[in-house]
């Protein structure tokens, strides 16, 4: 007699936690005892289309809830109401989210209030800080308050779910998703929308990738961090400043005026995730107040300087593969300069251990889940960086 699948209900929203979840709705496609219901709030419209369009993931619900100037109680507000219908439509075994988004918390809220067990991937991430990241390290508390399994990155992220008394049998260690979706999606010979980054590629030039958007670094920090790339395109006019601008007005009405005029530093629209990718793979070095970067970036061997006073991925920090220098325009361009200057102090940084996975983040999770649900006796054996 054949068993009936579990419906596995995969609720995203932005770009960050499409392209991590993106590999292991794959993976889930490929395994018998599962059926996978893929849920998009579109709290991030544009860029969440490019990454499906890149993993050829179809939504088969899409709230698209996202409204000008939206509150964060709107969004969350319209979030719940929506999934809340499609929960009780769909009736899931497993509501699965990840990461630290609105979807994220709202998702495993929605599914708790309906007594759908939730699996949290991306689990026990934390800074210590709930102002820094704003909101998403209380969206990641919050969740794994709810979660009924955690796929933690790393061993430091579980130690983390440890201290605040999850049990270690909720716990597996997968390594992140994210290298996954790198893996799938670098390619060796690529042609890029911007004609732009194909010459600067063919001539071989530096590129420095930089990239701000959070919210805790609007006004006067993100400022400090304009200036200090000013000043580093003026010392080292023969590279290429890339800067992909996001979309917020916000982070555009201090970005346009600082750098606007300055020719080797190429203010574009955001990149689709298949040429950011590639961009990066490319680059020399990588300034980012992003959290997903500073793991794709030392999984391709490029120096991460993060533009943020702390972060929760220390990970790499401890490794030596990123550098937190925080929003000082003088630190920022000091730090910039050795890595730009001193080809033993770059060499140092980028053949460091990669400490957030190796490929195969989405298999353990699939195999994790197969133990969730009794179709395995045996959990996976744990991620442990080489």
């Amino acid at each position: 007699m054949r068993t009936q699948k579990k419906k596995i209900a995969v609720i995203f929203g932005t770009r960050p936690d499409t392209i991590k979840l993106a590999p292991i709705i794959l993976e889930l496609r490929k395994h018998p005892h599962f059926r996978v219901v893929n849920i998009a709030t579109a709290q991030h419209r544009q860029m969440l289309d490019q990454v499906l369009d890149v993993f050829g993931i179809k939504p088969d619900f899409d709230l698209n809830i996202m409204e000008p100037k939206q509150s964060l109680a709107k969004l969350t507000k319209n979030t719940i109401a929506g999934l809340d219908d499609i929960l009780v439509e769909t009736k899931p075994d497993m509501v699965l989210v990840q990461g630290d988004t609105t979807t994220t918390f709202v998702g495993s809220l929605a599914a708790f209030y309906r007594q759908i067990p939730v699996g949290h991937v991306e689990a026990g991430l934390r800074t210590q800080d709930k102002a820094n990241p704003f909101p998403e390290e209380i969206n990641r508390r919050l969740t794994s308050c709810i979660a009924d399994i955690h796929f933690a990155p790393t061993s430091t992220a579980k130690r983390a779910l440890l201290k605040e008394h999850i049990p270690a049998g909720h716990i597996v260690v997968t390594g992140n998703s994210v290298i996954d979706a790198l893996r799938y999606s670098i390619k060796k010979v690529y042609r890029f929308s911007d004609h732009r980054l194909n010459e600067y590629v063919q001539e071989k030039r530096r590129i420095i990738l930089l990239t701000m958007h959070r919210r805790e670094n609007w006004g006067t920090p993100m400022i400090g961090a304009c200036e200090a790339v000013r000043t580093l395109a003026n010392r080292y006019q023969d590279d290429r400043f890339v800067f992909p601008v996001h979309l917020n007005p916000i982070v555009r009405d201090v970005v346009y005026p600082i750098l606007g005029d300055l020719k080797n530093v190429i203010l574009i629209e955001p990149l689709p995730y298949g040429d950011f990718v590639n961009v990066m793979a490319r680059s020399y070095l990588i300034l980012t107040d992003s959290g997903g970067v500073q793991e794709e970036g030392p999984s391709l061997g490029k120096p991460v300087l993060v533009l943020r006073k702390v972060t929760e991925r220390p990970e790499a920090v401890q490794f030596g593969t990123v550098k937190l220098v925080g929003l000082e325009q003088k630190k920022i361009t000091s730090a910039a300069k050795t890595l730009l200057d001193n080809s033993e102090a770059y060499r140092r940084m980028a053949s460091a251990t990669n400490p957030y996975g190796d490929g195969h983040a989405s298999r353990r999770t699939v195999q994790a889940l197969e133990h969730f649900f009794g179709y395995s006796k045996k959990k996976p054996s744990e991620f442990r960086p080489r």
